[in-house]
C-alpha cells in the first residue's frame, strides 16, 4: 500500500497516511498536493495524482514532540541491522549492561546483536566478555519515526525530511 507524507503548513513532517486518505484530504482542498508517485487516481468525474507529498493549508498545533516507540523493528532500523560487536548481520536485541545488573531497557542500553555474539556476552558486560561495541547506543533523532513507518523512504521526502532535522 503506498503512503503519503503530511506536512504542517510550515513544512513540517506530521504524520504518515494511506495515500487514498491524502487524495481525500486534496479534493476537500484541506491540503496541496507537493509530490505526486507517478500513478493516478480516477473516479467517475476525477483523475488524480497519487500523492506522495502533502500540505496542509492550515497550521496544526503539535501538544508534544513525537518520539520514536522503543521496538524491534525500530532497533533494528536504527543500527542496521548490524550486529554491533562484529558487525555481522542482527538478528536479536542485547542489553549492554544486563538487566540483572540494573540494566535498563532503554534505547541507550539496547543494541542489535547476533546470536552468537549474543551468546558469548551472556549475562557480563562488553568488557567482561572482551567485546567492544562498534558505537554506543543512543536515542534515535526525532524525525526517526518516519524511517520505521516507511522503509525505505521514498526520494520525494527526502527534501522535506532533511529540512526538518
Amino acid at each position: 500500500m503506498r503512503s503519503a507524507l503530511v506536512l504542517n503548513a510550515t513544512y513540517e513532517p506530521l504524520s504518515v497516511v494511506p495515500a487514498r486518505r491524502a487524495a481525500c484530504l486534496v479534493i476537500a482542498d484541506k491540503a496541496d498536493l507537493i509530490a505526486d508517485d507517478g500513478h493516478v487516481l480516477h473516479s467517475a468525474r476525477l483523475c488524480l495524482p497519487s500523492p506522495s507529498v502533502i500540505r496542509l493549508r492550515y497550521v496544526v498545533k503539535v501538544p508534544y514532540s513525537r518520539r520514536t516507540a522503543m521496538s524491534r523493528r525500530a532497533l533494528f532500523a536504527r543500527d542496521d541491522y548490524c550486529c554491533q560487536y562484529c558487525g555481522g548481520f542482527a538478528d536479536s536485541l542485547d542489553h549492554v549492561v544486563p538487566r540483572s545488573r540494573g540494566g535498563q531497557h532503554t534505547w541507550e542500553n539496547l543494541a542489535a546483536a547476533c546470536r552468537p555474539c549474543n551468546l558469548r556476552k551472556r549475562d557480563r558486560t562488553p568488557t567482561e566478555a572482551g567485546m567492544n561495541l562498534a558505537r554506543p547506543p543512543r536515542a534515535p533523532r526525532e524525525q526517526a519515526w518516519i524511517t520505521v513507518a516507511v522503509n525505505p523512504v521514498p526520494d520525494q521526502w527526502k527534501p522535506f525530511l532533511a529540512r526538518a532535522s
